[in-house]
């Protein structure tokens, strides 16, 4: 007899679509979340690599006997470009 009196399933279908939404929206911010954590944490890793692997040795040619010297009078006068 419920069918007679209107017992009927309410329309709501606009609180399952706006509830669909906001599971989309929090799940693309969850990934946003997570990629600039992932971002963070490579960036720290590189700079932590760079401190503890870096520094002036890495800019020094090892063709040199002492490269901390710089180039002396020596090579800059055996130039195999040019005439001598």
């Amino acid at each position: 007899m419920g069918g007679l009196v209107g017992g009927g399933k309410p329309d709501n279908s606009a609180a399952l679509e706006s509830l669909r939404l906001q599971r989309e929206q929090a799940e693309t911010a969850r990934k946003q979340a997570e990629e600039q954590k992932r971002q963070y944490a490579e960036d720290l890793a590189a700079k932590q690599r760079a401190r503890r692997t870096g520094g002036k040795r890495s800019l020094l040619a090892e063709g040199r006997f002492s490269p901390e010297l710089g180039v002396t009078e020596d090579e800059t006068k055996t130039s195999t470009l040019g005439t001598a």
